[in-house]
């Protein structure tokens, strides 16, 4: 049965070619003093960050920067930018970039004006703001967290061996973003296909939990096929604009909230991606799909009328003559065939990670309580000792 909710999403999106052309109304809508956030210098080799700061220019804006935000923003960076958006008495803070640079801009955003310790309180107690927030706006150069139209902030703590996500409600939300699928096009492949596979996983973090034959399951289901699609052409041709801004708008709608209604939802795959790179600094995209198939494979017997489904209606298994595992584990074999074609890292080895580590990693996840089976200590460990 589909439960009660309430579904709220204020995020204006821009979304096509010359879609930066918005930018300028959007930005007279807050005060002169800007913080602009980008991350390690490729916007001003494709010549994205001249037209941003020209259009600010444009609009009277006092232009402070935030360079440097890498791509998994640690809490040192997080103090360094709060101190930055202080000194700037910024009124706005606009990120030019990824996932990752609009992810550390809400935690500016969130902890410019908070008396306590933003680490403390977002990202160990998992409180909400209740102090001011400076707004966000974000200009989207590479698609996969879907933070553009969200309220999720991942934070990484080296020191603690942790990178913990937390997502804020609606008053975190990015005001607008700006999504300009050409600006896309320059990424290396290696990063492309990465946000694709995390992309992939949001939607079955979400898919896979509860068995109900409701409406988010058949988005999902489509965006689902959408993405295999468009990503087998993208990486023939990265600059097929067609394959791109399907991908661009499939990452948005697989995490703005929409397709998690009625769902309990899993993020284990998260959890435990996020700790190989809170120990690894590997990329995200690949720290996930690293860990999905050993995760996937473990509690697909606690859900196997979800996986016959996704056998079938994702991946088009013939049914006929099978039992409910053996097309369950056809599905798991056409997702990983996928996965290889498309060049995403199938194992934690190759990221950094080793078997002296599975120690660390065990303690750095997080146990989730939404998904088909809630995993022990033990669970945690073979899952990481079949990802190696």
């Amino acid at each position: 049965m589909l439960g009660n909710f309430t579904y709220c999403n204020p995020t204006k999106l821009y979304f096509g070619k010359n879609a930066l052309d918005n930018l300028g109304s959007e930005l007279e809508k807050y005060g002169r003093n800007v913080l602009l956030v980008y991350g390690g210098g490729s916007i001003k080799k494709n010549g994205i960050y001249d037209k941003v700061v020209d259009v600010l220019r444009k609009c009277g804006k006092n232009i402070a920067e935030d360079a440097g935000v890498m791509p998994n923003p640690t809490v040192e960076k997080l103090r360094e930018g709060i101190q930055r958006a202080r000194a700037a008495k910024a009124d706005f803070i606009l990120a030019v970039g990824g996932g990752s640079v609009c992810d550390y801009a809400k935690a500016v955003s969130i902890s410019v004006n908070c008396d306590e310790d933003p680490w403390d309180k977002y990202f160990v107690r998992w409180e909400e703001p209740d102090c001011r927030i400076i707004p966000v706006g974000c200009v989207l150069t590479m698609v996969g967290t879907g933070s553009e139209m969200n309220g999720g902030s991942v934070i990484t703590n080296h020191a603690e061996k942790m990178k913990v996500g937390h997502v804020f409600g609606e008053e975190v939300f990015p005001k607008f973003s700006v999504l300009d699928p050409e600006f896309t096009f320059t990424l290396p492949k290696y990063q492309m296909v990465s946000g694709i596979y995390d992309i992939f996983n949001h939607i079955c973090e979400q898919y896979f939990s509860g068995d109900d034959d409701n409406t988010s399951d058949y988005i999902s289901e489509g965006l689902m096929r959408s993405v295999v699609h468009s990503s087998r052409i993208a990486v023939r041709n990265p600059e097929d604009y067609e394959a791109r801004s399907n991908i661009m708008w499939t990452a948005t709608w697989a995490l703005n909230t929409l397709v998690a209604k009625g769902k309990t939802t899993d993020w284990e795959v998260h959890m435990l991606g996020q700790a190989v790179g809170a120990h690894t600094d590997a990329t995200h995209g690949m720290t996930l799909a690293a860990v999905s198939l050993p995760y996937y494979r473990l509690i697909m017997p606690y859900g196997l009328k979800k996986f016959v489904r996704f056998a079938h209606n994702v991946w088009d298994v013939d049914c006929a003559g099978k039992t409910d595992e053996q097309i369950a584990r056809e599905g798991l074999d056409a997702m990983e065939n996928w996965m290889r074609e498309i060049g995403l890292v199938m194992n934690i080895t190759d990221l950094g990670a080793n078997a002296d580590m599975i120690d660390g990693l065990v303690k750095s996840t997080l146990i989730m309580q939404g998904g088909y089976k809630v995993l022990t200590e033990d669970d945690v460990r073979k899952i990481f000792a079949e990802s190696l």
